[in-house]
């Protein structure tokens, strides 16, 4: 019979449970972070859009011999600034727009994939493999992490008002457009992070679900941001142990460990609400 102490020491014996422990645990706290502006600003569908159309980028860099992170980026960028290209030009809405851009993007990539004879497979891409990531691929992970996550600590307060209140932000002298677009190249580079991990399908509910679960528990955003990242390194934590022994894929486990803390947070949330008022209630 294995004591606890075995159960989470084994798995830190092998050197690919370390690189997938470490870059889960990266991709969880930057996606965390982002994840809260993504709640706030209202661009839960962008994050969507983007996620999805890296994909032909993803293809294009590997014909090109350039690493994929490039092509990655470079396509997620292209997602974005088309999208607002033309819902400034026309009367589409902009979730109908997203919807529109990132599935075209999404259905070349995979057309592209169909066709061209690569090393990659596509199951990698779309679901991520965490447990195959190479020390080259978690120092990349790692470096994009640490760069979006220090110019949202550094732009902090500029960013809040930016989400809370654009119009306040754009009177008192803030650049409002260059803060959208540096948000739509943070997105995208922490989109690049992810891949490794969860893969472009499963990419969206690491950037949605701790800000919504910490949105329902918090009052303030900086609550709020504490606890997103405590519930997604929970999640990428354990769920790469629990992939780990019951040989599962990673990155839709993390993503399952993510709901289930979720569904937690809801039945919290509903029952605090439903005693409260019977505690405010008159006695008989």
């Amino acid at each position: 019979m294995m004591s606890w102490f075995d159960v989470l020491t084994e798995p830190l014996s092998f050197d690919f449970m370390q690189r997938a422990l470490l870059t889960a645990a990266a991709t969880s706290i930057v996606c965390a972070i982002f994840s809260c502006f993504l709640v706030l600003k209202g661009w839960s569908l962008m994050g969507d859009a983007i996620s999805h159309a890296v994909l032909p980028g993803v293809v294009l860099a590997y014909l090109a011999g350039i690493p994929l992170v490039f092509g990655a980026f470079g396509s997620g960028l292209f997602c974005a600034v088309a999208t607002g290209f033309i819902k400034e030009h026309c009367r589409i809405k902009e979730d109908s727009v997203m919807g529109i851009v990132f599935s075209g993007m999404f259905a070349a990539g995979l057309v592209l994939f169909s066709r061209v004879n690569t090393e990659q497979h596509l199951s990698h891409i779309l679901f991520g493999n965490v447990l195959g990531v190479t020390d080259s691929e978690m120092l990349q992970t790692l470096i994009i992490a640490a760069v979006v996550t220090l110019a949202i600590i550094l732009k902090f307060k500029d960013l809040m008002l930016f989400c809370f209140d654009p119009v306040q932000a754009k009177v008192i002298g803030l650049p409002v457009r260059v803060y959208h677009y540096a948000l739509l190249c943070m997105l995208a580079l922490t989109i690049v992070a992810a891949l490794q991990a969860v893969g472009v399908v499963l990419v969206v509910a690491m950037l949605i679900t701790p800000g919504i679960t910490a949105f329902m528990l918090c009052k303030t955003l900086s609550k709020m941001l504490m606890v997103s990242v405590t519930v997604s390194l929970m999640a990428a934590i354990s769920g790469t142990f629990i992939s780990f022994y019951i040989d599962a894929a990673t990155g839709p486990t993390i993503v399952l460990a993510q709901a289930m803390i979720f569904l937690l947070a809801l039945s919290v949330n509903l029952l605090h609400k439903s005693i409260k008022p019977r505690q405010g209630a008159p006695n008989a």
